[in-house]
Formats: C-alpha cells, sequence, structure tokens
C-alpha cells in the first residue's frame, strides 16, 4: 500500500520486516543531478549526521520510555525477609496445593528458606520430582506442609541448547512501589538505558567471537510471542520490553555491515578520509552483500523461532 503526498511516497510493505526512509539521490545506482534537495548534495558531515540519526532516536525513544516507567510506576518491592506467593499459575503444583496469594513459604524439604532466589535455585534443580513445601497460611496462621511434583519447563541456555529445570508455578508478591519523583526518574531511566546499551553491545560481541550460540537470537516470531508474555505481566513490564527492543535496534543498526546504518557511515567516514565518494562499483557490490547477510540473518532467527515453538519455549 502506498500514497503520494506532496513529493514523499509512504508506504507499507506486504511483509513488515523493517522501516526506512530512502532519500532522492541516496541509492549507489541513481543518477544525481546536484539538486541541493539530494542526499548526496550534502557535506559528508551532513550526511553523516543524517544516518546516524536514526540509531540514535532508537536510543533516545529508549530514555523516554524508562524515565516513563520510573515516574508513572515506580519500582516493585518485594519483601526481603519472606517468601511470599503472589500470582499463582492456574493448574500448576501450587495452585493444585490450594495454596493462596499471600501465603508465606518458610521451608522446601524441611530445609527453612527466607530468599525467594534460594527457593527458586531450589526448585529449579528438582524436575518432575516431589518435593516437599511448607507455607504459613495467610489466613488462618496455619503451618502446612505438602508434596507437590515439580513440572519440567524447557530454557534455553547460552550455549544454544536447552536445559530443563523444575517449576512449581507461582511468582513473588509485589508488597507495593517506590515512588519516583521526575529527577530521580530521569537519572534512573538514563543510567538503565546505558546498563541495556551495554548488555545489548556485550551480547553481540559475544554472539560473533562464539562465546554465546547464534541460536540465542530471537527473532520477529519471538518478539510476538514475548510482547504478549509481557502484556500479561502488566504496562510496566511490556513498556520495558519496548524499550529492550529500541536499544537493540540501534545497537543493531550501527553495526557496520552494507545497507544497515553502520554500513553507510564506513563509506562516509572513507570518503571523508580519501576526499571522494567510494566507487560505485564498491558500493554496488558492499550492497548486495549486505543485502544477501540481512536476508540470510532473516531466514537463521525464523529457523530459531520456529524451533523454539517447536520445543515449547
Amino acid at each position: 500500500f502506498s500514497h503520494k503526498r506532496g513529493e514523499t511516497t509512504y508506504s507499507i510493505g506486504m511483509i513488515p520486516l523493517g522501516g526506512f526512509v530512502k532519500m532522492a539521490g541516496e541509492e549507489p545506482t541513481e543518477e544525481v543531478t546536484g539538486d541541493p534537495r539530494e542526499f548526496m548534495s550534502k557535506t559528508v558531515g551532513q550526511r553523516m549526521a543524517v544516518i546516524f540519526a536514526g540509531p540514535f532516536m532508537n536510543y533516545v525513544l529508549a530514555i523516554f520510555i524508562l524515565i516513563g516507567i520510573f515516574y508513572f510506576g515506580g519500582r516493585p518491592l518485594f519483601d526481603e525477609d519472606r517468601i511470599l506467593v503472589g500470582t499463582i499459575t492456574t493448574d500448576g503444583p501450587v495452585a493444585q496445593s490450594g495454596m493462596k496469594t499471600g501465603d508465606e513459604i518458610i521451608a522446601v524439604n524441611g530445609e527453612y528458606i527466607h530468599s525467594f532466589d534460594t527457593l527458586r535455585m531450589r526448585i529449579n534443580a528438582i524436575v518432575e520430582k516431589p518435593v516437599e513445601i511448607t507455607w504459613i497460611s495467610g489466613t488462618t496462621k496455619d503451618t502446612i506442609s505438602e508434596m507437590l511434583t515439580t513440572i519440567a519447563v524447557p530454557q534455553p541456555n547460552i550455549d544454544g541448547g536447552v536445559d530443563t529445570v523444575g517449576l512449581i508455578g507461582f511468582s513473588q508478591q509485589v508488597i507495593g512501589y517506590e515512588s519516583y519523583g521526575l529527577g530521580r526518574s530521569i537519572k534512573e531511566g538514563f543510567v538503565l538505558a546505558h546498563v541495556l546499551v551495554e548488555k545489548t553491545v556485550s551480547f553481540v560481541g559475544d554472539a560473533l567471537t562464539g562465546n554465546v550460540s547464534m541460536k540465542m537470537v530471537g527473532g520477529p516470531l519471538f518478539i510476538a510471542k514475548q510482547s504478549g508474555q509481557e502484556a500479561r505481566k502488566g504496562a510496566s513490564s511490556l513498556f520495558l520490553f519496548m524499550a529492550l527492543l529500541s536499544v537493540n535496534l540501534a545497537v543493531i543498526n550501527i553495526l557496520p555491515i552494507p545497507v544497515l546504518d553502520g554500513g553507510h557511515l564506513v563509506f562516509l567516514i572513507v570518503e571523508k578520509i580519501k576526499g571522494s565518494p567510494v566507487s560505485m562499483k564498491i558500493r554496488i557490490y558492499a550492497q548486495q552483500i549486505g543485502i544477501v547477510a540481512l536476508l540470510g540473518m532473516i531466514l537463521f532467527v525464523t529457523y530459531n523461532d520456529i524451533l523454539r515453538v517447536v520445543r515449547g519455549f
């Protein structure tokens, strides 16, 4: 679908794999007429600013989303001294045991515990086996012990394989939210945005060097599924996922791969150094290689997504 308004054509592709802006004179095969509105009529610095604006705005969007999360939602608070039952999965072991939201879990297999992380590690290690859970009822204050059989859940690991962990079907209860003012929200938004950038860059580096399996990379199907899961958790979780996606787009687009913004920036840096544009022949070859690489990556991540669906995670 396309619609021309003024001198600009707006279009929506049949397969929405990404968005882009195509400027007059940007394509290597286009004839440059010298029109001041053409991309190639601008200085190297101006063209670099235009190219860099795309990934930079993805980064800025993430910051604004994170500031909004902190300002409107605050930070969830958990009881640090007790393990309180929050949301319970329907038909899971906890639901079948009669445990209720607000109950306090105090022991696993007769051993007293006070940390949710400790409980999670203990349960994860017990797969499809009975485990004794002891809790205090939030209403009657009675102490109850029951044997629950954990369910097996597949979980991807950094090597690209699949680990199987045990779960009993509940999340930790949120006891409140710490409200942030505007000033602190701005500070926390900037800090978390930079943490996400660092983590994303680190993951890309580990994937390219083989320290992390490329099977960990997700595509459109994974994004759609994860978006639904985050939406069910609440608005804050969904917007946090949106910020993470925006940071991912910024980092990926800045990579020095032809057809991506980073590839265009490399050509402009070379042009600045040598004083003239990279030859048309080299640019065309580079774009062809970049398109093949990009399509190959799309096919690969889609294959990964399909495998995730088949494996159930």
